[in-house]
């Protein structure tokens, strides 16, 4: 159980402060996060990207677009650790700026992590916009 008490430390520390670091308008954590080994992807809500290059471009523009984080709660639902792959499955609930205008807005998203080098990386994402209905 311990790696699974690990990795669980790891998303709701290192993993939950570069999400918060991204929304307000800061890349450099979630790009420190994201592994250097192929294939990495994001199907993202608002933008896709499959490379590292095109995951870079997407991280500054996100970056660009945020500010003004209030509120960033990651709703954990389901995670598991096998070796060296991982998941999440969660709801993201995020109170910030998005292109200058104050938004509040809740993300499903599912990640996939790799262990590299002892340390874990995020390999894949995919996120959507939960709708809700009356």
């Amino acid at each position: 159980m311990a790696d699974h008490d690990d990795f669980l430390a790891w998303v709701r520390t290192t993993l939950y402060e570069a999400e918060v670091a991204l929304h307000n308008g800061d890349a450099a954590p979630r790009r420190a996060l994201w592994s250097h080994t192929e294939p990495v992807s994001v199907l993202g809500a608002w933008r896709s990207a499959v490379g590292r290059d095109e995951l870079d471009s997407l991280f500054t523009d996100l970056a660009q677009g945020f500010s003004d984080c209030t509120s960033y709660e990651y709703e954990l639902q389901a995670y598991d650790v096998s070796g060296d792959m991982a998941y999440t499955v969660g709801l993201e609930h995020t109170s910030a700026s998005v292109e200058g205008q104050p938004r509040t807005y809740t993300l499903r998203a599912t990640q996939v992590y790799r262990r590299e080098d002892g340390a874990w990386k995020v390999a894949h994402r995919h996120a959507d916009t939960v709708t809700l209905t009356p």
